[in-house]
């Protein structure tokens, strides 16, 4: 199989990188370079065809996050189809994964003995090792483990395979599998190479979950597929940040807003490692950035903040604001950045700047449909265009502004409002450091407004100071009835705050 048949192979979109320049690093170990990368990718295709998995076959990945996880992302993935887990995942959640997915083999670390191996022990998926040599450079592996059969095709897979297999995050729904080719995956990295003008002199420090399409797409493969390198975290922890911050000298990182709003009360308690930080960037993508924020993050980092729309089905990146002198909206997701963006009403018409609608995209890097979903395919696909389930507004440039989820806009009493427009106003209060807006069960309205609140470090501010702010700013109909002030708002894997079943969780209505 020629290169020029295969273009868009994952193994093929990371040729750029020099033989010698670095391309997978972290914490106190050498690097990785990107001629090892492409060695380490031969060896385990060869690897896994001499243990019978090949194109076609599916290998779920359970290992935390670090340099090995996105080594084993990319390799497994240009002999077989991936299907990286979330390491704490319990019994019944792999359970279903697991038979959802149909895998041919799991692969996790050495000495895995946790509830991955039980599982796959019960469903009789074989398990394979992944073992890491003593004093070798970040991300190099070897796999251990029987063979399981013989493979169905050899060799590297094609731009046409799957290249990845993620569940949907189904907080009000069965999830549903998102099978993304290399052609898709391929596609996003070139898109966000190309909106953040990414070369191989850039580093990304990476502190997203590689088990979510943020991490392994826009962290990872936008950064290799570049020729440059990505800098390996064992996991977001803000204690932490400015000490890699240091170490990696990154040239960007990407993360979700909670993140963001965890690392920003640390950079004062840091002004060394602030002071020697380089960032030519910050991206910011997965949810709605408060403008407040973005703003608050320029002034600390002393560079542009650039925020991203991005989603499973998209392999990541839609729209995104630009870089300088591009323009950049405090409020906004961006301009297309790779698929075309529009929106649309009900009945299919697409609908002019201004007008409020359904988010829809259609582009190379949107999966073909859902796996063995024929219903969600076809309301998803309608009129031509893949439907995100996200409501929004163009302006007249082009640029897109995310007015809120579908599933999650709050119906009070046929009212219907936006938790985002109430979150912007909330963000304004002096004492207010993070804020999550969400419908509540009503006997008489069916919804009403209610709002999580977490303050600033040495702030105080009641129920009735926050209440009585909103009212001067927001109509009576969308001031929250109530104001649950808390330590910390319930997040889900990825760091997102989730708004669909926080009123349970807090034990509301």
């Amino acid at each position: 199989m020629t290169n020029s048949e295969n273009a868009t192979n994952l193994a093929h979109r990371l040729a750029p990188g020099a033989d010698n320049a670095p391309a997978i690093a972290a914490p106190e170990r050498t690097a990785l370079s990107h001629g090892g990368l492409r060695r380490l990718i031969g060896d385990t295709v060869a690897r896994l065809n001499a243990l019978g998995i090949g194109r076609g076959d599916r290998v779920a990945i359970v290992l935390p996050n670090g340099p090995e996880m996105a080594t084993a992302f990319i390799a497994v993935a240009a002999a077989a189809s991936t299907a990286p887990l979330n390491p704490a995942y319990r019994v019944d959640e792999l359970d279903f994964y697991l038979s959802d997915i149909g895998v041919r083999a799991i692969l996790v670390g050495k000495d895995e003995q946790g509830p991955s191996v039980e599982v796959a022990g019960r469903l009789g998926i074989p398990v394979l090792r992944l073992v890491v040599p003593e004093g070798a450079p970040a991300g190099a592996f070897t796999i251990e483990g029987d063979p399981v059969g013989s493979p169905i095709a050899s060799g590297l897979a094609a731009d046409g395979d799957v290249a990845l297999l993620l569940h949907t995050s189904g907080t009000t729904s069965r999830p549903k599998l998102v099978p993304l080719s290399h052609a898709n995956l391929a596609a996003s990295a070139a898109h966000i190479g190309a909106t953040l003008g990414l070369t191989p002199a850039d580093r990304c420090l990476n502190i997203m979950p590689l088990f979510h399409i943020h991490g392994l797409i826009a962290a990872v493969l936008s950064s290799l597929a570049a020729g440059g390198s990505v800098f390996c975290t064992p996991g977001f922890n803000a204690l932490r940040f400015f000490q890699w911050l240091s170490e990696a000298k990154p040239s960007w990182y990407t993360a979700v807003p909670t993140m963001h709003q965890a690392i920003l009360p640390r950079a004062a308690r840091n002004p060394e490692q602030l002071a020697g930080a380089k960032l030519r960037f910050i991206r910011s993508s997965s949810a709605s950035l408060p403008a407040q924020v973005m703003a608050e993050l320029e002034k600390t980092f002393g560079c542009p903040v650039i925020e991203a729309y991005g989603m499973t089905e998209a392999a990541h990146q839609m729209a995104s604001n630009r870089l300088p002198p591009g323009l950049r909206k405090p409020g906004s997701v961006g301009a297309s950045a790779g698929p075309e963006v529009a929106v649309m009403a009900p009945d299919g018409r697409l609908l002019k700047a201004g007008e409020i609608g359904e988010i829809v995209i259609r582009g190379p890097n949107v999966t073909a449909g859902y796996e063995r979903n024929p219903d969600a395919n076809a309301s998803a696909f309608a009129h031509g265009w893949f439907h995100t389930g996200d409501q929004g507004v163009l302006d007249e440039d082009n640029y897109l502004r995310v007015t809120g989820r579908l599933k999650e806009i709050i119906n009070r009493g046929g009212e219907k409002i936006s938790p985002l427009e109430v979150d912007d106003v909330l963000m304004d209060h002096p004492a207010v450091a993070q804020v999550v807006t969400f419908a509540m069960p009503h006997d008489k309205l069916g919804e009403e407004v209610a709002s999580a609140v977490v303050l600033r470090e040495g702030q105080s501010a009641s129920e009735a100071d926050i209440r009585g702010f909103a009212s001067t700013r927001l109509a009576d109909f969308k001031v929250p009835r109530k104001v649950v002030i808390l330590d910390e708002i319930p997040k889900g894997a990825t760091g997102k705050l989730q708004r669909i079943g926080l009123a349970a969780k807090l034990g509301l209505g």
